[in-house]
């Protein structure tokens, strides 16, 4: 049991992870994530797992017009937690609307296409390794038109 009355110490541990506590004005929001159309903030989990795991806040830019495109990740665990708004994903043939409180795991692979959102939409995104990579995918079947902003 440890003593409470001692700081946390922002040390490496034998697993080479560190406590990491990020505010939300500890971090901004960037516009040079994966998406232009989203805004992304970090929540120091990559740096604190070094590059095991990345763990960021996403959240609408700018309205939906063609959106992700096909694609699948090379990760080995990627899970999308809706906080504010909603998304429309193509899974394969199969369109899910995912909305505030929902969770999604995105098994490693999957095809995927993310084409409609609200305006409010915000989502945490959790994915192993922290450098994930994004693969273009072949069309598995026609993406319905995304809503229209007001």
């Amino acid at each position: 049991m440890s003593d409470l009355s001692e700081p946390l110490s922002a040390s490496s541990t034998s697993s080479g992870t560190t406590f990491s506590h990020v505010k939300p004005g500890d971090t901004p929001w960037r516009s040079d994530g994966l998406r232009d159309f989203f805004l992304y903030r970090d929540l120091g989990i990559a740096a604190a797992t070094g590059g095991r795991v990345i763990a960021h806040l996403v959240k609408a830019n700018m309205a939906p017009e063609k959106g992700t495109g096909w694609h699948r990740h090379e990760a080995d665990f990627q899970i999308v937690l809706m906080t504010k708004g909603w998304a429309k994903f193509m899974y394969g043939d199969q369109e899910t609307l995912v909305e505030a409180g929902d969770c999604v795991h995105q098994r490693p692979g999957i095809v995927h296409y993310l084409f409609d959102y609200s305006p409010d939409m915000e989502y945490l995104e959790i994915v192993s390794p922290a450098d994930f990579k994004s693969i273009d995918a072949p069309a598995p079947c026609d993406v319905p038109v995304p809503t229209p902003w007001p």
